[in-house]
């Protein structure tokens, strides 16, 4: 149908969006990019689809990749794919375990500022849940790192805490 006129009650119909789009894409997953790059970020049990998409998005503005533990949500579900902003076809997946490179793990508190730490790729951000963070046996593979706050907030938002590491890393050049 690429190319054809829907009628926009059929749109209303078939989206999950409360204001339906004027277009819709269908995609095949099969055809997603897959694999690993030099950069990535890790999410471990990363539940919000909104943090997951926006995380691709950010991953796509450095030329990173993502990679998913079991327990993140799926990075093809509709809000995912609204906050990807089309990354999601750009950026390659891969298991959480795949990517290889020194495991640096954003922590709220206690670990090292970032940008006291030697960030040279191959390299891997690892960003735990909001709520839960990282797991006992995750953080033990990683180093911890902090990205300082002067104000008050208690922590950053994990799709902010991702985006601030990939900067910092290609601020530096």
């Amino acid at each position: 149908m690429a190319g054809e006129n829907v009628e926009p009650e059929l749109l209303a119909e078939i989206s999950t969006l409360g204001h339906p789009p004027r277009v819709i894409g269908i995609f095949r997953r099969a055809d997603l990019p897959l694999g690993t790059r030099e950069v990535t970020l890790a999410l471990w049990h990363v539940g919000d689809p909104g943090n997951v998409g926006t995380l691709l998005r950010a991953a796509d503005a450095f030329g990173a990749g993502v990679a998913l533990s079991a327990g993140c949500a799926d990075p093809t579900g509709p809000k995912a794919l609204r906050a990807s902003a089309g990354a999601i076809f750009r950026v390659p997946i891969s298991r959480f375990d795949e990517p290889a490179g020194r495991r640096i793990a954003l922590v709220a508190h206690g670990g090292r500022p970032l940008r006291e730490l030697e960030l040279e790729p191959p390299l891997v951000f690892v960003l735990g849940a909001e709520r839960e963070g990282l797991s006992p046996d995750v953080l033990a593979a990683a180093e911890a790192a902090t990205i300082p706050q002067p104000g008050d907030a208690e922590s950053l938002n994990v799709a902010m805490a991702g985006t601030v590491a990939l900067y910092e890393l290609f601020r530096r050049g």
